[in-house]
């Protein structure tokens, strides 16, 4: 730059574009997000913009209400393309008669909040780059402004939810995260009325912790558990404290609360993300089971210790050493112990056999985990007696 010439300062579109959501983003009402997108959206030249929420169930995409948005029916997830972009979490371009309907995804943190569409009379580069933008900074506001109202919680609800369901989604981390070198997507089952089943994680650094928790009995008491056993885990976890040391702390805190015999089935990981080596530790859950090159390659059989609560020994903490892609997949025992319609116990076998099915897709974390989740409930005839919770953690190098 020339001495003593200021740089160009004007403000371009795409800024313009841009700053109209962050000027405003601060002091925004959660019912107005709806409103500001239409008015960004116009401006760029679009139209029926349109704002899509994941029902609890992961089966629809709900329209987001507002003035200035376009309404209609939910969309159903894997049958339409406003669904492909958000399993896929790319941008889908569908032209029409009158232009071009943009479906992009809503991210945040490689969490899929959503789906935004748009459409112009035409798309370039700039447009795109734009919308990428926009939806980058719709997404943080949605998550942003959902613990101020009960708006995005009503869109998401298809169906009345327990009051234990209430707890354990307010509990719950985001579903997925996707990041560079981990990544990390659950589901739990049945979503609007589970109770004892959670889990938790926490990228600190280059280290993950995961836990997962089966909460004995159901409705509120297993909730309750669940509730005291997640945040004495989080209290544990975030002292620095290793493996062993955090199920001691929650075996005395749930001891200590709900007395002798009640109990809570946990799985508690540690993934360093740099080497790939991975160490847990077993109270009382299924073995997990590893998944390399897109197929099962076995089952993480290890030492167990007692549940959580019925005050057991010292915990073996077990170690593998994972090749870059691998996938670890924990779930509850509600997911292997259900019957089948005919009656007949579902088993770790028929779950393995689906996982490599889904595997040779090719897809994502987050799409194989979610369809997983609903392929294994038509397995089961649609019902759920107990709670069934999946979490899968790949491990990306």
């Amino acid at each position: 730059m020339t001495h003593g010439r200021r740089a160009d300062r004007s403000e371009s579109l795409g800024e313009a574009l841009l700053g109209a959501v962050l000027d405003r983003a601060h002091e925004l009402p959660p019912h107005l997000i709806g409103p500001l997108v239409a008015d960004v959206v116009e401006r760029l030249g679009g139209r029926r913009p349109q704002v899509l929420l994941q029902d609890y169930g992961q089966l629809l995409l709900v329209p987001l209400p507002g003035e200035g948005l376009t309404g209609g029916e939910p969309q159903v997830i894997d049958d339409s393309e406003a669904g492909r972009c958000f399993l896929d979490a790319v941008p889908v371009e569908l032209p029409q008669e009158n232009g071009v309907r943009v479906h992009l995804p809503l991210l945040d943190g490689g969490d899929q909040v959503g789906v935004m569409a748009v459409t112009l009379d035409n798309v370039d580069d700039d447009d795109r780059r734009l919308l990428h933008r926009i939806s980058g900074l719709v997404a943080d506001l949605l998550v942003t402004k959902h613990g101020y109202s009960d708006l995005f919680f009503g869109v998401r609800r298809g169906e009345s939810m327990s009051v234990a369901a209430e707890i354990q989604w307010s509990l719950l981390p985001p579903l997925a995260m996707i990041m560079p070198r981990v990544a990390v997507a659950g589901v739990l089952e049945p979503a609007y009325d589970v109770a004892g089943d959670s889990f938790d994680y926490a990228l600190n650094g280059d280290v993950l912790h995961v836990v997962m928790i089966d909460a004995m009995g159901h409705g509120l008491d297993a909730a309750t558990m669940a509730t005291v056993a997640i945040g004495a885990y989080r209290h544990a976890r975030r002292s620095g404290i290793g493996l062993s040391e955090i199920y001691d702390f929650m075996d005395r805190a749930v001891a200590e609360q709900f007395g002798p015999e009640h109990f809570v089935t946990a799985q508690m990981m540690q993934l360093d993300t740099t080497t790939g080596r991975l160490q847990w530790v077993n109270a009382g859950h299924p073995s997990p089971i590893l998944v390399r090159d897109h197929r099962v390659a076995q089952r993480l059989v290890a030492p167990t210790t007692l549940p959580v609560g019925l005050g057991g020994s010292v915990p073996r903490i077990s170690e593998l050493g994972l090749v870059r892609g691998d996938r670890v997949l924990c779930f509850t025992d509600g997911l292997v112990e259900e019957h089948k319609s005919g009656g007949e116990e579902f088993g770790e076998d028929q779950l393995i056999d689906c996982v490599n099915h889904l595997e040779r897709t090719g897809r994502g974390i987050r799409a194989v985990t979610r369809s997983l989740s609903h392929t294994l409930k038509r397995a089961r005839g649609g019902q759920t007696s107990d709670d069934a919770t999946l979490l899968m953690v790949e491990w990306r190098g």
